[in-house]
């Protein structure tokens, strides 16, 4: 019996029951044209800087939208809606943009950048923005997704540790059973990229002033015929910079190693940079990466944050709490940007990623993991593509199928948990997908904008766009939903004059203080020492 057999037989009814997960999901405030709206963030939303559920991401106009930690997948996907609900209480007539890739774009100095108000913090986080502008422009930053939040129930770790045989720390095994799972996922994320990515085509206003490579479908759509999340390649969340930055993930210490090592060595062409003009901050810094968030990677290893902590100080101190996902692209057919079967294989996935065998990294396989997301963001639809496995080329319908066999005693164990066959029917939906690359989530969008839409990327997004807003206003919204998001923006409101009115050092001061702080002091990263 192989490692992830044995380990899904010791886990108990109760321990797969309680998986828990959480959504942030990502998307554009636009007019009724397409374009993108340049208005500020709705002060009926509360303020963005300590509002819980609704905040801004790079851009003034672009929403995220959280929700709290779930032990079911329709509990937390009506959280989601109730959130949706609520932000169209409060943007007119302007749209949620349902897809990742960007609307209609004014010239890259126009896209307004998220604003926190006056405090230090805010304030920090609005230079964050501008050092992310001057380093890769603002288009780049205006694309969106959805991020997945998975974390096992605390009553799976002692058994686990059991099974494995480890003794130590909880925290410190934990820790590694997490960047076990994370070694495993970047292995096989281009899988998710293949049945889930949504984004084969771009507005021409997109790669404005680009080089691209794209070919065109109509006038103003640019794509690439068996792509499937454009996102996801060359043209996405990519930095020239970052290719020197091979992290590994082969435990907390060379991680925090890697990117301490980014986080406070300065960077030839960010020192060129500057930065300040004048009075203006430009960046925050000039290292490699200003703050932990700006390193781009398909998942994340995740603390659960207190005020004021640096992420990587807290990883070290606490260890890894979560995991987050964050390769998954909008779902254009989902009113809310992502449907109960695609979380439920998830879920498969990511248990598989944390039960089976997972060896270390190399840098000669981080490259390779590399290529085949790109190859699979590209011409993933191609059936002959070929990718790249421990010094091997598999095509991809194999490899995908031979993961596929390997998720089912996983799916069978969570229908077993939850009751029902919920499970199994996104496995066998992934695996219809697999044998019909027409059938994908990216061939469907090129075949709705040819069918409705005269090809046209912008058309097809803004008609989905506003199909997804009638959905959502349709649907009843309790009064006391409405209290109690009222109340939140409110007291988020006066949590932000809060901490202004407790600033008591200058900008540069506090500035100074945050960056400089020791990252790799935590108390579980020194006893790993």
């Amino acid at each position: 019996m192989n490692r992830l057999h044995q380990r899904l037989r010791l886990l108990p009814r109760e321990v797969l029951k309680g998986i828990r997960r959480g959504l942030e999901k990502e998307s554009l405030r636009v007019r009724p044209d397409g374009m993108l709206a340049d208005t500020p963030h709705p002060s009926g939303l509360g303020s963005s800087l300590t509002h819980p559920h609704i905040t801004t991401d790079f851009s003034e106009s672009q929403l995220e939208l959280i929700t709290g930690i779930h032990a079911d997948v329709d509990a937390c996907l009506a959280e989601l809606t109730e959130i949706h609900q609520i932000v169209y209480q409060h943007i007119g007539q302007e749209l949620l943009w349902c897809t990742s890739m960007p609307c209609g774009l004014p010239a890259d100095d126009n896209i307004p950048i998220g604003q926190y108000g006056r405090s230090n913090l805010g304030r920090a986080k609005t230079v964050y923005r501008h050092g992310l502008a001057h380093r890769y422009g603002r288009r780049m930053q205006t694309i969106s997704g959805v991020h997945y939040n998975f974390s096992m129930p605390e009553a799976a770790w002692p058994i686990l540790q059991q099974a494995d045989a480890q003794s130590g720390p909880a925290s410190a095994y934990q820790t590694g059973a997490y960047f076990h799972l994370i070694r495993n996922f970047r292995r096989h994320s281009w899988l998710l990229l293949y049945l889930f990515g949504a984004s084969p085509t771009v507005c021409r206003t997109f790669v404005a002033g680009r080089s691209h490579g794209l070919q065109e479908r109509s006038t103003g759509t640019l794509f690439l015929p068996g792509a499937t999340s454009l996102r996801m390649g060359p043209l996405g969340y990519q930095s020239d910079a970052q290719v020197s930055l091979a992290v590994s993930f082969n435990s907390l210490r060379s991680y925090a190693n890697s990117l301490n090592d980014a986080l406070t060595k300065s960077y030839p062409p960010y020192e060129a940079l500057g930065l300040r003009n004048g009075d203006d901050y430009l960046q925050l810094g000039t290292s490699l990466l200003q703050i932990e968030n700006e390193f781009y990677g398909t998942i994340r290893p995740k603390p659960r944050f207190r005020s004021g902590e640096r992420p990587l100080w807290a990883l070290g101190e606490r260890g890894v709490e979560y995991v987050e996902v964050r390769c998954m692209d909008n779902d254009p057919f989902a009113p809310i940007g992502i449907a109960a079967s695609t979380m439920r294989f998830l879920d498969i996935f990511l248990l598989h990623c944390l039960l089976s065998d997972s060896p270390a990294d190399t840098p000669d396989e981080i490259a390779a993991m590399s290529r085949n997301q790109h190859r699979v963001a590209e011409t993933g639809r191609d059936p002959n593509l070929r990718l790249e496995s421990q010094g091997e080329e598999l095509t991809l319908p194999a490899w995908g199928r031979d993961l596929l066999r390997k998720f089912e005693p996983i799916a069978a164990a969570l229908d077993h948990a939850h009751g029902g066959s919920d499970y199994r029917h996104a496995l066998s939906a992934a695996d219809a997908a697999l044998a019909n690359p027409a059938s994908t989530r990216s061939a469907r969008v090129l075949e709705e904008m040819e069918r409705t839409h005269d090809k046209s990327y912008v058309a097809f997004a803004l008609a989905q766009s506003a199909q997804h807003r009638r959905t959502l206003m349709q649907l009843p919204l309790s009064a006391e939903a409405k209290t109690r998001y009222a109340r939140l923006a409110e007291e988020s409101l006066a949590a932000q004059g809060k901490i202004e009115a407790a600033d008591g050092v200058p900008f540069e001061s506090y500035r100074q203080e945050y960056l400089s702080r020791d990252l790799l002091s935590g108390a579980l990263l020194r006893s790993m020492s």
